[in-house]
């Protein structure tokens, strides 16, 4: 009995090593350790259980349904994500996490899933509009590490505009509601259903188009993985070859969203 244990103790560390260094096959893969910043519906949010909920979740569920893998979801604020990756806090990113040059440089990403426009959002009847003229001496509220305030302190900051960042979205939506910001700028979706949806967000609405600068703002989501993790992203990208394949992440896409979003 003590041999067999010592036996699986010693297979067990054995798999793990392998996933951390990056050299495990599919099969090889027992457990995904998933990095999110949860609260960003409806990308990844809570119940009132508490429970972890949204698009990613269900994605990362059934990556690892499809993988034979245990999924772990470990919590973390946004703008620590890649250097909690990078630390091995977890083995991989799935938050709603745009794919630029500038991550690129220091994580590798699984292929694009899915795509969300970046929009900005006002009090109904405003006149601002997601330019630098307009928004001069205001307030605009960005979340901390995400393409939007890459994008707003390059574009708009030198020109006047005054961009406070935040470590949730809840807080941005808090201030706005509360008249401390005059704008908030993020992913279109998290808005309409995270805020101008809900009973806070009356009297709210989106403020000017959809904003586009595949240089800052990128070419679509997906996985965040460490660059010696080859293995790792191909076995996810396999998954989720499969997972869009079989209409799977359409349907959450249709569950969540009201426009299509999921890139084939």
């Amino acid at each position: 009995m003590k041999m067999n244990w010592r036996k699986n103790a010693i297979a067990a560390f054995c798999a793990a090593a392998t996933l951390m260094t990056g050299s495990a096959s599919a099969a090889e893969i027992k457990e995904i350790r998933f990095g999110v910043e949860a609260s960003y519906a409806p990308f990844e949010y809570k119940s009132p259980s508490g429970e972890l909920i949204g698009f990613d979740i269900d994605i990362g569920n059934a990556v690892c349904a499809k993988l034979k893998a245990k999924c772990v979801w470990v919590e973390n604020a946004f703008d620590g994500l890649i250097p909690a990756l990078k630390a091995r806090k977890f083995n991989v990113i799935n938050s709603d996490m745009s794919i630029t040059d500038q991550r690129r440089a220091v994580i590798d990403f699984t292929d694009p899933i899915y795509t969300i426009p970046s929009q900005m959002i006002a009090k109904k009847g405003s006149r601002l509009q997601p330019t630098a003229l307009s928004l001069k001496g205001h307030r605009i509220g960005v979340l901390q590490g995400t393409i939007q305030e890459t994008y707003a302190q390059t574009r708009w900051t030198p020109a006047g505009v005054n961009v406070v960042p935040y470590q949730t979205q809840d807080l941005i939506y808090a201030d706005l509601t509360s008249g401390r910001l005059d704008a908030a700028f993020q992913d279109a979706e998290a808005a309409s259903k995270g805020f101008l949806k809900q009973p806070q967000g009356a009297g709210f609405a989106f403020a000017g188009p959809v904003v586009n600068d595949e240089k800052l703002l990128g070419v679509g989501i997906g996985f965040g993985v460490r660059k010696e993790d080859t293995e790792l992203r191909k076995a996810l990208n396999q998954a989720l070859k499969e997972l869009k394949a079989d209409g799977t992440i359409d349907g959450f896409a249709a569950k969540y969203f009201d426009v299509k979003v999921v890139l084939k």
